[in-house]
C-alpha cells in the first residue's frame, strides 16, 4: 500500500504533475485534429517523462562514476579536495557556513583519507555567487573541527570552476613541493576533473566518492516515476557529459 500510494504521488505532485497536464493537452490537441502539433507535444512529453524518472538519472550518472573505480589506498604526497558548493550565513557547530551536498561527502572522504594516511589536504574552491559561501575557508574550518591539524590544511579559496581548481593547485603544489596528488571528488565529476588536471601538467591519482548511483542497478515500479531528484540527477549528468566535451575540444 505504501508503493502505490508513492506511486499515486509522482503524478499528482510536481514533477509528475507537469507530464500529466502535457499528456492531457496532446490529447486534446489529437482530438482537435491537430495531428501534427499533438505528436510533437507528445515527444516532448516523453523526453521530459524520461528525464524525470530514476531509471534514465541512474544510467546517466551512474556511466559517469564507473569511469574510474576507487584505489583500494591512496598513493600520492597530497590529498587534493574539490569543492562543489556551500551555503554562507547558515550555522554550524563553531561558526557559519556549510558545504553543501557533494562537497559535504568530499570533504567527510578527505577527512577519512587523512586519517588513514597523514597526508596534508589542499581543498580547491571560492566563493562562486554573491550568496554562496567560500567553500575552501569553510572547508578548513570544518576539517579543523574533525581534528585535522590546520598546519595540515592548505585551503584553495579563488576557483570558481573546475578548470580554475586544476589551475591554482598546480601553482599550490609547486609552493609546497608536492608532485602528487590524490584527486578527491564526486564520482560523476571525476572524469572531467581528470582532464582538467592532466592540461595543468599534472597525473593525479583518481579518488572518486560521493556516488550517486546504486550498483547493481534494480528495476521496479517506483524507477519509472517523475521525481524531482532525478531531474536534478538527470540535469546534473548532462552538464558533467557537455562539460567534459568542452574540456577536449577547447583544453
Amino acid at each position: 500500500m505504501i508503493y502505490f500510494i508513492k506511486f499515486v504521488y509522482s503524478f499528482v505532485l510536481p514533477p509528475g504533475l507537469f507530464v500529466i497536464l502535457l499528456l492531457g493537452m496532446a490529447v486534446w490537441l489529437w482530438r482537435q485534429r491537430s495531428r501534427r502539433p499533438a505528436l510533437v507535444l507528445l515527444g516532448i512529453t516523453l523526453l521530459l517523462y524520461l528525464s524525470m524518472t530514476p531509471v534514465v538519472s541512474d544510467m546517466l550518472i551512474g556511466s559517469l562514476e564507473r569511469k574510474y573505480p576507487q584505489p583500494a589506498a591512496a598513493e600520492g604526497d597530497v590529498i587534493v579536495v574539490l569543492g562543489g558548493g556551500a551555503t554562507s550565513g547558515t550555522p554550524d557547530l563553531d561558526g557559519q557556513g556549510n558545504m553543501s551536498g557533494p562537497a559535504a561527502n568530499r570533504l567527510l572522504a578527505a577527512a577519512r583519507l587523512y586519517r588513514e594516511t597523514g597526508l596534508p589536504v589542499i581543498f580547491s574552491g571560492g566563493q562562486v555567487f554573491a550568496d554562496s559561501g567560500n567553500e575552501a575557508d569553510i572547508a578548513r574550518r570544518q576539517l579543523i573541527g574533525l581534528g585535522i591539524p590546520a598546519e595540515d590544511i592548505l585551503p584553495e579559496n579563488r576557483s570558481l570552476n573546475t578548470e580554475q581548481n586544476a589551475v591554482n593547485t598546480a601553482k599550490l603544489m609547486q609552493e609546497h613541493g608536492f608532485t602528487r596528488p590524490v584527486l578527491v571528488t564526486s564520482g560523476f565529476h571525476m572524469p572531467r576533473s581528470m582532464v582538467r588536471f592532466k592540461h595543468a601538467g599534472l597525473t593525479p591519482q583518481p579518488f572518486p566518492v560521493d556516488f550517486q548511483a546504486s550498483r547493481p542497478m534494480s528495476l521496479y515500479a517506483g524507477k519509472f516515476t517523475p521525481t524531482a531528484g532525478s531531474v536534478s540527477t538527470t540535469g546534473l549528468a548532462l552538464k558533467e557529459y557537455l562539460g567534459l566535451l568542452a574540456a577536449k575540444l577547447l583544453p
